[in-house]
């Protein structure tokens, strides 16, 4: 009878359920003392007009590939942020290391504020 208290008694997983919880508020304390900000994908830079239309017809003409009488509206174009994207080339360099057919897709870039 000995055994199954052990293993099947209520004190032991009251007092694990306690020191998750303490660690789990160690872990929020220690997460809201550091502020961080999402760096954009995406500017919202206007485009020149010229850049604008070539970016347009390119998009249109690959969308469109052997169908000709397709119709397409471009509701926004947006710019790649230059700074998040050497911050993804530099990462995902260091990430791969030495192995040369890795894949990676960066999901959220963060700075410090």
């Amino acid at each position: 009878m000995g055994i199954f208290s052990k293993l099947f008694g209520r004190k032991e997983p009251e007092k694990l359920a306690t020191d998750v919880a303490s660690t789990n508020s160690q872990v929020t304390t220690s997460t809201q003392d550091t502020s961080w900000e999402e760096v954009p994908a995406f500017s919202d830079a206007k485009l020149p007009k010229e850049e604008e239309k070539l970016v347009t017809l390119i998009a249109t003409a690959i969308a469109a590939n052997d169908q000709p009488d397709s119709r397409f509206k471009i509701v926004s174009i947006r710019k790649r942020n230059p700074e998040a994207k050497t911050v993804a080339l530099i990462s995902s360099a260091i990430a791969a290391g030495a192995l040369g057919d890795c894949q990676f897709s960066i999901k959220r870039i963060s700075r410090k504020k």
